[in-house]
């Protein structure tokens, strides 16, 4: 991002010291883990149980990450994965990473009560794309294909979006006119990607209009700025995160290409290869934007117990956005 968005301290520029007598240390990235969307969206299934009790049907999951949902599947919630799973007149609460209208038309046809815990990032692209196909433009969606965001953006206008996942699909795109063709993107890429992707498209259409707004989201670019700051100092870098989750996947790309010797995603500390600290004195640790910073704290812990007890908090920026539940929660409380 060029600027810091409302609700985020841009931090001076980190400084590292040096590892203590041992030589194990440990980089902690800050920002880390749960962003507003997130916290949102799980907050509002935790209020849905307390408030109308089990079971809540959430479609998909509600974030991705395997403990948050399994933490919830114990409280009463039930994932499943299309709205025709559940009964008739149900609760059911919509992802962060947002449905189409069809989705939306569907549950209604069903008589079912609906909590929208849409990121309002996630709502924001939505909007663009109805404002751009609205003016009749083509749209080229920058994402990755069959992730449920991207079904759900791309689900507001399916005649007019085109989805560009690799550079082979750059190549594929036909546009009806020239001076009428948009670039939006999923919020979860890596910055660096997925500007490459856009030269690309440029190349082939200089007229290519940008976003009103960055789409990827302050959170994403948060992280990644402060892998960036510490990859070259680290051996390792650890990054807490489910494989279904985008962005955590794009922290392990940005740190290795950052500088980062070796890189791993993890769900849980005892998923950690003890072979990969093997003549490993700096270890870098952050996590996705879907996980609970427990989960952090506990391989931290596991780090300490082999050694790697000294921990330097390398600090980019400090957020301090919060999201309002969804509307339809903020009535019943």
């Amino acid at each position: 991002m060029s600027s810091a968005s409302p609700g985020i301290e841009q931090a001076d520029t980190p400084t590292i010291s040096d590892s203590g007598a041992t030589g194990k240390r440990v980089l902690l990235a800050k920002p880390r883990g749960y962003c507003a969307g997130v916290d949102r969206a799980v907050i509002a299934v935790e209020k849905a149980l307390e408030v109308y009790g089990a079971p809540v049907y959430v479609r998909k999951e509600i974030v991705h990450n395997k403990h948050v949902v399994e933490t919830l599947r114990e409280r009463g919630a039930i994932f499943v994965d299309e709205t025709t799973e559940v009964p008739e007149g149900a609760l059911v609460v919509f992802s962060a990473h947002g449905v189409s209208p069809a989705v939306h038309a569907e549950a209604a046809e069903r008589n079912l009560r609906t909590i929208d815990a849409t990121c309002p990032l996630v709502t924001k692209v939505h909007k663009e794309v109805n404002r751009f196909a609205k003016d009749d433009y083509d749209i080229l969606l920058i994402g990755h294909e069959g992730h449920e965001e991207v079904e759900g953006t791309a689900g507001e206008a399916p005649e007019k979006v085109q989805l560009v996942d690799t550079a082979e699909d750059v190549d594929k795109v036909e546009i009806r006119d020239p001076s009428k063709v948009v670039w939006l993107s999923q919020t979860t890429l890596s910055v660096d990607e997925t500007m490459e992707r856009v030269d690309q498209l440029r190349e082939r259409f200089p007229g290519l209009a940008d976003p009103p707004s960055d789409d990827i989201c302050y959170a994403t670019t948060n992280r990644q700025v402060a892998v960036k700051a510490m990859a070259a100092e680290c051996d390792l870098v650890l990054v807490v995160g489910s494989t279904n989750s985008s962005n955590s996947k794009r922290l392990v790309e940005v740190a290795l290409k950052a500088g980062a010797r070796d890189a791993h995603l993890v769900d849980f500390a005892r998923e950690v290869d003890e072979s990969w600290l093997e003549g490993v004195t700096t270890v870098g640790v952050t996590s996705g934007a879907s996980v609970p910073d427990i989960l952090v704290m506990d391989l931290l812990a596991w780090l300490a117990e082999r050694g790697w007890a000294d921990v330097d908090e390398v600090t980019t920026a400090n957020e301090k956005i919060a999201f309002a539940l969804p509307p339809e929660l903020r009535k019943a409380l």
